[in-house]
């Protein structure tokens, strides 16, 4: 499984120009699943990302979490991140897990925020075309990869 944080002023995802999900400072997440992918794997995301400590201090030091500043989080579902790049220049998505096995993960993964504490997780639609708009903030950006924890 594979989560792309971004530390956030504020972000949206709107779908056929109307917004489904919205939050204010927090992370936005664009989460993949892999084809294998199982809830240990969203457990380790789930063990890292409500705790990473990317927010500013009163001393401008990224010391503080998500949860620490009373963050919200935006989760939309990326299939895309299962791409494979090596060969040619046309990504394959065969490591895309199908949607009856990310889904759930993908929920899993929603429930798990919000059992940690996030008092506001918003989503997109999976499976949708959706535009996400966010302003970044920093910028920040973590790239975590199950497979890697």
């Amino acid at each position: 499984m594979k989560a792309v944080i971004q530390r956030v002023k504020c972000s949206k995802v709107d779908i056929d120009e109307k917004t489904v999900g919205e939050i204010n400072q927090g992370f936005m997440i664009l989460l993949g699943v892999v084809e294998g992918d199982t809830k240990e794997d969203a457990d380790k995301l789930l063990k890292k990302v409500p705790f990473l400590r990317v927010f500013e201090d009163e001393n401008g030091k990224m010391n503080l979490s998500c949860l620490d500043v009373d963050g919200e989080a935006l989760v939309i579902s990326q299939f895309t991140l299962a791409a494979d790049c090596s060969h040619g220049r046309r990504p394959s998505f065969t490591n895309a897990a199908a949607p009856s096995e990310a889904i759930p993960l993908y929920e899993y993964f929603i429930e798990g925020m919000k059992k940690a504490g996030i008092k506001k997780v918003e989503t997109g639609e999976f499976g949708a075309d959706m535009q996400v708009h966010l302003i970044n903030d920093g910028p920040v950006t973590i790239i975590l990869d199950s497979q890697e924890l």
